[in-house]
């Protein structure tokens, strides 16, 4: 089955950006503190939280993903590297990461952090 293509698809379907928080020296141990960080990170971008799911790995590290109206906020941590690594996707044309970014490099106490940022889903050129 082939689909058919909407004419007035927009220049780009998403932004996403790959926030890499290096020298962390307050990373969250537990999964449900990360949590309550990452939900409000994702309140200070502007986001609408719909769900949540964290995980603690064993002997260390946690995972989670905040599922937003607006596509996912995610995170995984390596405290024995004192590294979290985030990505926030967002098919809003308005959502600025900034804030949530300075949230969390304050609250983990990040000594270095890195923002990359990409168009996703961009239309072909004709």
């Amino acid at each position: 089955m082939v689909l058919k293509s909407i004419s007035s698809r927009p220049a780009q379907l998403g932004t996403h950006w790959l926030i890499d928080l290096d020298d962390c020296e307050q990373l969250p141990t537990q999964a449900s503190r990360l949590q309550d960080i990452m939900e409000h990170a994702a309140r200070l971008v502007g986001a609408t939280i719909l769900s949540s799911s964290f995980h603690e790995f064993q002997p260390m590290g946690l995972s989670g993903v905040v599922v937003i109206g607006e596509s996912h906020l995610a995170v995984h941590t390596w405290p024995e590297h004192r590294a979290a690594c985030v990505d926030l996707f967002t098919c809003s044309p308005t959502m600025d990461a900034a804030p949530g970014v300075e949230y969390l490099q304050q609250i983990f106490a990040a000594g270095a952090v890195s923002t990359r940022q990409y168009r996703r889903g961009e239309a072909p050129v004709t």
